[in-house]
């Protein structure tokens, strides 16, 4: 056996080691950093070829694992802006460079310009809403990503464009009766404005709705309604369109046109009886918050209560999450052997679902560490000794030729 190989080998393992001490301190140093994954040393064996009655030892190579598709424990804070994946996936990020990255570190918050931004400084990503449709995500890239921002914009006001009116009309109504039931909808600037809806019964299952503007009498639109024998409408769905209205004196605001679902009317032996009806847009009226659902869509909160769906959350994930390349700031990366990055939604496909206030922990277990810390030490010693042995047997065949 060659007393170079015996020192070379004991090398090896100092330097294998080593590098397992480094990821334990690695580990324990982010021990409750929001997300870390904890990385690992796997060991394998080094053989060099022998014969002729000489051993040449080998030794051992050391590889870096990081266990990113382990979760950590979930903590639940007050922060609605603390966000957690419950499930598989990865936020999406933007660096300072504008590159996209994975991360599961959620500890998110506004920014001075509204962007949300986690403690490493990486700004989440989303897709717009677009008049609250849902947006369609790109599976296979980054693109229609922006920045996830909930900047104020001050006081808010949205015109009315669609709503909903249901009623029963008493079918023992003589023809001629008029029942009479209001809705409160918004101009373009807020305002409110009062529409009458007037049911009359024209004849046997028979009637029509006249809406008219309360404040200047204007009709804006009307609609016959026919029932069946059991007091349903004859064709469903039912609306009615009204006509725009111009502005009320000194505001210059417009009331658009209104698309009214009538379908839940009926024609029953009850008394006349509306069910308040519903209408789109808001008055006037600061923001007051924001809140995140489970799917990942960003609501901008109003004094009133009225959620506003401005951005949906996008998650990405890959074929092998492990084989993702760690990048500083507790972001990964696309890496050679990870599979491509497939972008989606929370609660579709194999992305698991926001937890808004929550944070997901390191997922190291300090005992676990030191505990390998002993035997790294220990083995570290180990193979201190056998390069000690070997230097000092080549010390004495050195001494033998003086």
């Amino acid at each position: 056996m060659s007393l170079y190989g015996t020192m070379r080998t004991g090398v090896s393992g100092m330097n294998a080691q080593s590098n397992r001490l480094s990821t334990v301190a690695e580990n324990i140093a982010n021990a409750n950093t929001t997300g870390y994954k904890r990385a690992s040393t796997e060991f394998s064996s080094m053989i060099l070829p022998s014969g002729n009655g000489a051993y040449n030892s080998g030794g051992v190579q050391t590889e870096v694992r990081y266990s990113i598709s382990q979760p950590g424990a979930t903590t639940f804070t007050t922060s609605a802006s603390d966000l957690a994946i419950d499930g598989g996936g990865f936020f999406i990020v933007e660096g300072a460079n504008g590159q996209e990255y994975l991360t599961r570190a959620g500890s998110f918050v506004p920014d001075s310009e509204g962007n949300l931004v986690n403690a490493a400084g990486f700004t989440l990503m989303g897709y717009e809403y677009e008049a609250g449709v849902d947006p369609t995500v790109v599976v296979n890239g980054f693109d229609g990503l922006t920045r996830v921002n909930l900047a104020s914009k001050g006081l808010i006001a949205a015109g009315s464009t669609t709503g909903s009116m249901g009623a029963n009309l008493p079918s023992g109504a003589a023809v001629g009766d008029i029942s009479t039931t209001s809705l409160v909808v918004y101009d373009s600037q807020g305002n409110t404005r009062i529409l009458d809806f007037n049911y009359e019964k024209t004849a046997a299952n028979a009637w029509s709705v006249e809406v008219v503007d309360r404040t200047s009498s204007t009709v804006l639109g009307t609609q016959t309604l026919n029932f069946n024998a059991d007091g349903s409408l004859t064709a469903t769905p039912a609306t009615l369109t009204t006509s725009a209205m111009a502005s009320l004196p000194g505001t210059g605001a417009n009331l658009s046109a209104l698309t009214i679902d009538l379908t839940k009317t009926t024609q029953l032996g009850y008394a006349f009886n509306a069910d308040g009806g519903s209408i789109d847009g808001n008055a006037p009226s600061k923001v007051a918050g924001y809140q995140i659902d489970s799917d990942g869509i960003v609501y901008v909160k109003y004094e009133n209560g009225k959620l506003d769906p401005r951005y949906r959350i996008a998650l990405a994930n890959v074929q092998s999450p492990d084989k993702l390349k760690p990048e500083s700031g507790n972001v990964y990366s696309q890496g050679v052997d990870s599979g491509v990055i497939i972008t989606g939604f929370a609660g579709s496909g194999d992305f698991g679902e926001i937890l808004s206030g929550a944070l997901e922990s390191s997922n190291v277990d300090i005992a676990e560490e030191l505990t390998a810390m002993i035997e790294s030490q220990r083995n570290y010693t180990a193979n201190s000794k056998v390069f000690q042995t070997g230097s000092e047997l080549l010390e004495v065949l050195v001494n033998l030729k003086r």
